[in-house]
């Protein structure tokens, strides 16, 4: 083999990496789930939309992560991407309120239970920002219905580990809830 034919065989077998890479049939399968996913941490399902097409975006750009674990890779960086922008928005409305931009809305008149749900929803995320991200990531993908198979594959892990790193990451929700709300 030549030098001259070297960058040629290159093309060549990038061609047919990109023709073996399906992102349309990705995209099909997946996208609904992914923004569910998100939307479920950053509680604005327009914005997980955005998120999520930025996810496939993504993958579309790294060809590393075009391999046999696609799907693993893509609910990683979807969650990253959710938890990601929960800090976002706990840092802007931190700001905000540090420098008295938040203008002061009159308090709805909704009944109490679904007033009382979204300040416990707002409890736990803050807890699940506190956290370290991969114990938040535990969390967010077991109560989005993903099995200790699904876990695994989508934080790279071993299954086998999966039990005893997501209880660690129970206790230091427990933890870190009772700290910043109280028992409850």
């Amino acid at each position: 083999m030549s030098i001259v034919n070297a960058p040629g065989e290159a093309l060549a077998e990038m061609n047919a990496r990109e023709a073996q890479f399906d992102i349309d049939g990705l995209f099909r399968a997946h996208y609904r789930r992914v923004a569910r996913m998100i939307a479920r941490v950053v509680r604005d399902p327009a914005r997980a939309e955005d998120l999520a097409v930025e996810v496939f975006s993504k993958l579309w750009h790294n060809s590393g992560a075009q391999g046999d674990h696609v799907e693993g890779w893509l609910y990683r960086v979807a969650l990253r991407a959710g938890l990601d922008e929960l800090r976002r928005q706990s840092r802007r409305a931190r700001y905000e309120r540090l420098l008295s931009f938040v203008r002061a809305t009159p308090s709805p008149s909704t009944p109490e239970q679904p007033h009382s749900a979204a300040e416990q929803q707002e409890r736990v995320r803050s807890v699940l920002n506190a956290l370290p991200q991969r114990q938040a990531e535990f969390l967010v993908l077991r109560s989005h219905g993903f099995s200790y198979d699904e876990v695994a594959l989508t934080l790279n892990i071993n299954p086998s580990s999966v039990g005893t790193l997501l209880s660690r990451a129970q206790q230091s929700f427990r933890e870190e809830f009772i700290k910043r709300c109280g028992q409850e």
